[in-house]
C-alpha cells in the first residue's frame, strides 16, 4: 500500500472517531524521516480547540491505530496539532472559524483580493476590502490564506 493509500485509509479509519468526540479531522499527512514515519493528525473545532481536545484526540487516534493494521509493523511518531494559520480556507467552516481575520482570496477569474472576513455562509464570504463589503462565492476562490496580523489597528 502507497503512502497516499495509506493516508487516505487513516482519514476514513479517524473521521469517525475523531467527530464523536466533536471534533473535525482537517488532515492527516503521513511523512517518512529516516527508518521512522510522522503521522500527523490536525484537526479543530468552532472556538478552536484546547489542550483538552488534542490529548483526548491523541488517545483516540492511538486508540484506532492499535486497533487496526493500517499503520503495519513499521514504527511511527503520532503527532496531533490543529491546524496552522497558514493552512488554506477550502471549507466553509473555514471562513466561519476565521470570522474577523484578514484573509488573501486568489480568485479563479480575477486579482487577488485582501479584506477582512465579516460575515459568512455554506456558498461564500463577505470580506470587508477597504471599507467596501465584497462577496466572494467559495466556488470561485482558487487560494484562499488568513494572513498573520501582528498589530491589527482597533477602530
Amino acid at each position: 500500500m502507497n503512502a497516499a493509500d495509506t493516508r487516505d485509509r487513516l482519514a476514513e479509519e479517524l473521521s469517525g472517531p475523531i467527530d464523536a468526540l466533536g471534533l473535525d479531522l482537517e488532515a492527516v499527512d503521513l511523512t517518512s524521516a529516516g527508518k521512522r514515519r510522522v503521522l500527523r493528525v490536525a484537526i479543530d473545532k468552532d472556538g478552536g480547540v484546547t489542550m483538552d481536545d488534542i490529548a483526548d484526540a491523541t488517545r483516540e487516534v492511538s486508540r484506532v491505530l492499535d486497533d487496526t493494521s493500517v499503520m503495519g509493523e513499521q514504527a511511527y511518531t503520532l503527532e496531533v496539532s490543529s491546524p496552522g494559520v497558514d493552512r488554506p480556507l477550502t471549507l466553509p467552516r473555514h471562513w466561519r472559524r476565521n470570522a474577523g481575520r484578514l484573509v488573501k482570496v486568489n480568485p479563479v477569474e480575477g486579482e487577488p483580493v485582501t479584506g477582512r472576513i465579516t460575515a459568512t455562509d455554506e456558498q461564500g464570504a463577505v470580506l470587508d476590502v477597504e471599507g467596501t463589503e465584497q462577496r466572494i462565492a467559495y466556488a470561485d476562490v482558487k487560494k484562499a490564506k488568513v494572513q498573520i496580523e501582528f498589530k491589527r489597528e482597533t477602530t
